[in-house]
């Protein structure tokens, strides 16, 4: 039976939460838990893609990550050119359409050049796409938005009375469609400052797996999970 539009996850979003975790637990160092990570973002890209998810959105770095040790945040400001390098020819390849939501421009030049590079070689595929959240907080899109929004005001493009869809054209995903559907990994119940405007009615999932544990099969778990849900956008369904 086909499934109607509500019961179908367009845009998938995912917090890639517990790779520090997972490499604590192996005995290793937390930048192989990132690693391990990375190479993640390839499988689930791919089964996202299989499954029929259109939208697929990961938190790769967060405004508040820079909190975290300088050496940390040095290996995650590599990793990148890291999963790029092994996989980009095979994104391209597959049709994967890649782009990126964050203030990229306050990133390290060598870790921008790859994620354009990225963005500028898959710019014309039609396939699945595949948008990489860094340096990025729901907080801050949104007054980014209101003060894109306020100029515009200033400037005499448009009045004070808008409705939220004009307003989703100052949001970073500009022309994507809300969230369906949320996982975090590793058994963390929050959302992070994550995709605030874009989750008002998504469903959500906690999973506990950790990111590199979480596995295609998992991902079928979720998304036949969250077909089975009744979603009713505030409203209330004949019975």
């Amino acid at each position: 039976m086909e499934k109607t539009e509500e019961k179908k996850c367009r845009h998938l979003a995912i917090i890639m939460d517990g790779n520090g975790r997972w490499a604590k637990a192996q005995g290793k160092p937390r930048t192989a838990g990132h690693l391990a990570g990375s190479d993640n973002v390839r499988t689930i890209a791919i089964a996202a893609d299989e499954l029929g998810v259109k939208y697929l959105t990961l938190y790769a770095f967060s405004t508040e990550n820079w909190k975290r040790s300088e050496n940390e945040v040095n290996y995650l400001m590599k990793l990148p050119g890291v999963l790029f390098g092994k996989y980009i020819d095979e994104f391209v390849e597959r049709g994967f359409h890649l782009s990126m939501i964050g203030e990229v421009d306050a990133l390290p030049k060598e870790t921008q050049k790859v994620l354009n590079n990225a963005v500028e070689r898959t710019k014309n595929n039609t396939g699945l796409n595949l948008n990489i959240a860094i340096n990025y907080g729901g907080q801050r899109e949104i007054v980014l938005a209101a003060e894109k929004y306020a100029k515009d005001v200033l400037d005499g493009r448009i009045g004070l009375d808008i409705t939220n869809e004009q307003f989703e054209q100052y949001l970073m995903t500009k022309g994507m469609p809300n969230v369906d559907l949320l996982i975090r990994t590793s058994g963390e119940m929050r959302i992070s400052n994550y995709l605030l405007w874009q989750i008002a009615y998504a469903e959500m999932e906690f999973v506990p797996e950790s990111w590199p544990e979480f596995t295609p099969e998992v991902l079928d778990r979720c998304l036949a999970e969250f077909e089975g849900r009744d979603r009713r956008f505030g409203g209330v369904k004949n019975e």
